[in-house]
């Protein structure tokens, strides 16, 4: 089967211009320029019985754009449709898979009062990770690297996805005062205890986000071996991955020699009981772990703990679609600023400020600025319908039904 070659996305139409010629060429190749750096956000590579994305902004660590939500939409319906095509790949150029959405960018768009075009953002990729988990083909995304947000919500609903020893896995929304979206509250409720911290690979297949681990150096081996596979059988390709990967076990620091603990600490009804529950480990034990987490709920937004609290207990008891039409609910209600500006004000000193010291960061004020502020009517909003002009996330659940 000959290499695919990238698929094109539909040129915009471009104003005819009323200027000198050599205005008018120098635009257009400005904008073909454009365009063709837009449509380079997601590479593909062709294979025997596989087709394989390849995330492509290793400036920004592949963050994700309205743009490679679109494509990999695009790409992933084309394939799942092409008989040819037995399974599907997805991987990240550079030092990260992906470091979850472009919020930098959605910083500046809502800056500019383009909201609509941050609403497309959210609805897009939800939308692709909604086809992502109901997807009929087998899927193996290789997390080497960075892996944060929603570079978890594009590859933890596929089928297979490989850790490596360079992999990073976190969900820091609540540190740019936002929640863990992108189908967070579902794989994150359906992990056995309450976690939520950083992990690395070994971590990550331990505790079940990763089904496989390979050393980073082996990638392009195990790569290889897959490229020759001629299936469409997730046995056939869970063997492989099994047979060119690595065995490895937890060391003595790993999260799941502290589960009890953190299930003890986490699993309580509110933030409030949660701090409580690790200050007094903290005092009893003094371990890093335990230091480190209460460290991080306390830089991070009031608001957006008790929010993302909430979302992942009702996620236990949601499916993937239930949790996405939540999550783009709960979306629009914190970047419209009704009821709290965390997200921008997050984004700003932690991602757009280079010039505030991380003393600055950890003292920046939220609003609300502490969690006894931080009301159930305020918790209670970010649930809530839009309103009636505002239409709710639509996904095809008649003709895709959630099977995970």
């Amino acid at each position: 089967m000959q290499t695919l070659k990238a698929v094109l996305l539909a040129r915009r139409s471009i104003p005819a211009l009323r200027f000198l010629p050599s205005s008018r060429n120098l635009s257009i190749e400005t904008t073909a320029a454009r365009e063709d750096d837009l449509q380079n956000q997601v590479l593909v590579e062709g294979k025997a019985s596989a087709r394989a994305a390849i995330l492509n902004r290793p400036s920004v660590l592949n963050a994700l754009t309205t743009t490679m939500a679109l494509r990999l939409k695009k790409l992933y319906e084309s394939w799942e449709d092409n008989s040819d095509i037995g399974f599907v790949m997805m991987k990240g150029s550079g030092r990260a898979f992906c470091a979850g959405g472009d919020v930098v960018n959605l910083y500046r768009l809502l800056n500019e009062g383009k909201v609509e075009d941050c609403k497309d953002f959210f609805r897009n990729l939800y939308m692709f990770i909604y086809i992502l988990g109901t997807y009929l083909k087998p899927h193996v995304a290789i997390l080497d690297g960075i892996t944060m947000g929603g570079g978890a919500g594009v590859s933890v609903p596929g089928t297979f996805r490989i850790a490596t020893d360079r992999t990073i896995f976190a969900t820091p929304e609540t540190l740019i005062g936002f929640h863990p979206d992108a189908g967070a509250s579902f794989y994150l409720s359906h992990l056995t205890g309450h976690l939520g911290e950083k992990l690395n690979g070994v971590d990550m297949l331990a505790v079940g986000l990763a089904t496989h681990f390979s050393m980073s150096a082996r990638l392009d081996w195990i790569d290889e071996r897959l490229a020759k596979l001629v299936t469409d059988d997730p046995s056939v390709i869970d063997s492989s991955l099994a047979q060119y990967g690595d065995v490895v076990y937890p060391d003595k620091k790993s999260i799941v020699h502290r589960l009890e603990m953190i299930d003890n600490c986490f699993g309580r009804e509110t933030v409030e009981e949660i701090i409580d529950a690790l200050e007094s480990e903290a005092a009893r034990s003094n371990q890093e772990w335990c230091i480190s987490a209460l460290k991080k709920l306390k830089e991070a937004s009031p608001l957006s703990l008790k929010v993302s609290l909430r979302s992942i207990r009702e996620g236990r008891y949601q499916t993937l679609d239930e949790c996405l039409i939540r999550e783009y609910r709960m979306s629009l209600h914190g970047i419209l600023k009704h009821v709290s500006n965390d997200f921008c004000e997050g984004v700003h000193a932690k991602l757009v400020d280079n010039t505030l010291t991380p003393k600055m960061v950890c003292t920046m004020q939220w609003d609300p600025p502490s969690l006894d502020r931080a009301s159930e009517d305020m918790v209670d909003y970010y649930f809530s319908p839009l309103d009636e002009f505002e239409p709710e996330l639509k996904l095809p659940t008649q003709l895709r039904e959630a099977f995970i």
